[in-house]
């Protein structure tokens, strides 16, 4: 009875802690089947078009319809796959995203201040490159924010780097990371109160 007990916690554990569980790499349904390995890395639209407020908001935002219609208004306009984007455009309703990275509503989280830090996208977004549709790239759990904010100085680049697609660490890593903290002004000593989090 003990063996199975013991049996059916370990298999709870490496179930909550699978990618199964996490949906990452699994892509949602969305309105548009919008591609940002198209858009971002292969016609280089940089991040801050489409998610203007990444900078400065708590929220990334997700593109206006008047963003999509800058190019398309002009390019691919009978396209089928475009259609809700048109519609949207002419009705002025906008377009109703899936989101695919969501926080349970007990946790603050500020695009700004990690972007301002040195936190790149792709460092919780995953490999947006590559991802014809977009897919959770990483957990998002307390454990996986944990590990980042008790050490930081692995994940931080340098500020003309932080859109970057295809940005890998260096080989010196830990030294630039180092320099970086104190660069951005990171104090670790905060970084793991409940309270940094949990508002």
């Amino acid at each position: 009875m003990a063996l199975l007990a013991i049996g059916s916690a370990y298999a709870s554990y490496e179930y909550y802690h699978s990618s199964y569980w996490h949906s990452l790499g699994l892509a949602r349904g969305q309105p548009v089947l919008f591609s940002h390995r198209h858009h971002a890395q292969e016609l280089g639209i940089d991040c801050r078009y489409c998610h203007a407020s990444v900078q400065t908001a708590a929220f990334a935002g997700m593109p206006s319809t008047h963003t999509c219609m800058t190019c398309h208004s002009q390019i691919f306009t009978d396209t089928p796959m475009l259609k809700p984007v048109v519609d949207s455009a002419r009705s002025g309703q906008p377009l109703r995203w899936t989101r695919v990275n969501s926080l349970p509503d007990h946790v603050y989280f500020d695009h700004g201040i990690h972007v301002a830090k040195g936190i790149g996208c792709t460092s919780c977004h995953g490999s947006v490159g590559k991802m014809a549709l977009i897919a959770k790239g990483q957990p998002l759990t307390m454990r996986w924010c944990l590990d980042c904010h008790r050490d930081p100085a692995p994940h931080l680049r340098p500020e003309e780097e932080i859109f970057s697609l295809s940005w890998t660490p260096p080989s010196d890593q830990p030294r630039r990371g180092r320099e970086l903290m104190a660069h951005y002004g990171i104090e670790r000593s905060h970084l793991t109160n409940c309270s940094t989090c949990h508002r």
